[in-house]
Formats: structure tokens, C-alpha cells, sequence
């Protein structure tokens, strides 16, 4: 099974180096656990574009739509054989100590 896991931070938190440094997680825990697909950070929020389509029209919105306490800084594409160990590799993850790791499985289509 897949899973994407967003990585949410609080734009004003203020996390330690090893907070900070996903190296140990993608090195040690997740070949543990699972299999690690693919993961990057995303740029700043001030660099962001929303895209809607309303009515046949295009609206582009610089940065998110809406104000958002948690900011998703980035995401990681892996491979787990259930939701509960998908689960177990989020909890791991350094940013989850200061942020918050949503986990969703991939539908495929």
C-alpha cells in the first residue's frame, strides 16, 4: 500500500537541528518499517498559487486560499504494508515532535 504523508509545520515554530533533519529517519526507521518512495520539502507559502475553477472561470490566488495555523512544509511518498505501520513511520518522523504528520493512503485511478 502507499501513503502520502503531509508534513505540517507551525510557521512560527522554532525546531532544534535534530528536529529539523529528516537524515535519521529516511536512513534508519523507515527501511525498517516500510519503503520510502519519494519525499521533498516544499518552498515558502509566499510562493504558492491556488488554482480554482468557478463557474467555467479560472481565479488564481496568490499563496494558500485560506489562513492556515499549520503550513504543509512537505511530503514523503512511501510504501507500508498497512495503515497502523504507516502510522508507526509518521510517529518517527522528526517533524512530528514540533508539527504534525498527516498519513493518507494513495487512490490510485
Amino acid at each position: 500500500m502507499q501513503f502520502v504523508m503531509l508534513v505540517r509545520v507551525d510557521p512560527d515554530a522554532t525546531p532544534t537541528a535534530d528536529e529539523s533533519d529528516p537524515n535519521a529517519w529516511v536512513d534508519v526507521h523507515v527501511p525498517r518499517l516500510g519503503k520510502r518512495l519519494e519525499g521533498n520539502g516544499l518552498r515558502d507559502v509566499e510562493t504558492a498559487t491556488t488554482v480554482r475553477v468557478r463557474d467555467g472561470r479560472t481565479l488564481v490566488a496568490d499563496g494558500p486560499f485560506a489562513e492556515y495555523k499549520e503550513l504543509i512544509a512537505g511530503y514523503d511518498l512511501i510504501e507500508a504494508e498497512s495503515i497502523d505501520r504507516a502510522v508507526e513511520i509518521a510517529a518517527l518522523h522528526p517533524v512530528a515532535r514540533f508539527g504534525s504528520i498527516e498519513v493518507r493512503e494513495v487512490w490510485p485511478f
